[in-house]
């Protein structure tokens, strides 16, 4: 496996991060702890959650999985916050009130002395960037945070974060996190080329499109009961559509085609895109990591590229991934 420089840190990454927003539900603790664990044993150091999945309890079980195995120096632990994790005005957003008590209740939750990614997860429109920078440096300083990033801003937010850190002498973005897939591919016309150009990591979410592009889906009606558009639904469901199920189903046979598992592929095609780290795979199972490990060692081919590319051209969408984003508008 050939790792891969988280941005302009020099820490180096496995090209697959491990996702854990299912930990704790729909994940028992027990399979979430034999998760990680595997995942390590397979060289995979990158682990991703954030203070507002399953209202804190996947970095707790996260937390109690490193502290029985002891394997917390193994990993690339990173983390998020910005939205609501109580009922209270200041519980939210990217001030540096609500961030110095985030990360303090993180480092409890996650058994922790330090984070190593500390990501902003939302853009937040009533707190200058100064302001949150400000405090995130701060939280560096201190050594509770080893390094910071951003998750689903506009490249317009990301360059503006980039400058006022350059000129206040703050710590700087290494990283973004975006939604991308095959039916998402717009970060492509922007983004990407930004953080290409000063040098942040790509660490891309719902690289499957939601089970979509493993052909999970067959009528965005019914959906099956034990999908995240079932057992989530809102903003999952508006995922699904039958657009996004009929590219589903040609990619599902192209992958048949060439003999390989959709859902291996659509993560692979993720994976060797230009400029990115490392797709965001949250398994729900042991046997779903086991099932996307093979592509530590696999590379995309030119010839499989360019079927993709005659599916979804690239920097268009036929699915709406943005949805989230808040800043995100117009219709797909």
């Amino acid at each position: 496996m050939e790792y891969r420089l988280l941005g302009r840190t020099g820490v180096r990454v496995s090209p697959l991060c491990i996702g854990a927003m299912n930990f704790g539900n729909p994940t028992p603790e027990a399979e979430a702890a034999r998760i990680i664990d595997r995942a390590l044993d397979a060289g995979v150091n990158l682990l991703d959650t954030a203070n507002s999945y399953n209202g804190g309890e996947s970095e707790a079980v996260i937390g109690r999985a490193l502290r029985a195995s002891g394997r917390r120096a193994e990993v690339v632990l990173a983390t998020k916050a910005h939205f609501p994790i109580g009922p209270g005005p200041n519980d939210r957003g990217n001030s540096r009130l609500h961030l110095m008590r985030a990360c303090e209740e993180s480092l409890r939750r996650l058994q922790t002395d330090y984070i190593d990614l500390y990501q902003i997860h939302r853009p937040d429109p009533a707190t200058p960037v100064e302001e949150t920078l400000a405090a995130l440096s701060d939280l560096v300083r201190q050594g509770k945070v080893r390094y910071v990033g951003c998750s689903t801003h506009p490249a317009w937010r990301v360059m503006e974060a980039i400058m006022v850190s350059k000129l206040r002498g703050h710590v700087r973005y290494c990283s973004e996190q975006p939604p991308y897939n095959l039916l998402d591919r717009r970060i492509e016309n922007e983004l990407v080329p930004l953080c290409m150009a000063y040098g942040l990591a790509i660490l891309p979410w719902s690289p499957l499109a939601q089970g979509v592009l493993a052909g999970r889906y067959d009528d965005a009606s019914a959906v099956p009961a034990d999908s995240r558009a079932a057992l989530r639904g809102g903003i999952y469901a508006e995922r699904v559509t039958a657009a996004g199920i009929a590219v589903g189903r040609r990619f599902v046979a192209l992958a048949n085609e060439h003999g390989i598992p959709p859902a291996r592929l659509a993560l692979l095609w993720v994976k060797d895109q230009p400029g990115i780290t490392a797709p965001i795979f949250g398994p729900r199972t042991l046997e779903q990591l086991e099932h996307a490990l093979p592509i530590l060692e696999l590379s995309l081919s030119d010839e499989l590229r360019q079927a993709c590319d005659a599916l979804v051209p690239p920097g268009s969408a036929v699915v709406n991934f943005h949805n989230t984003s808040g800043w995100m508008h117009g219709r797909v």
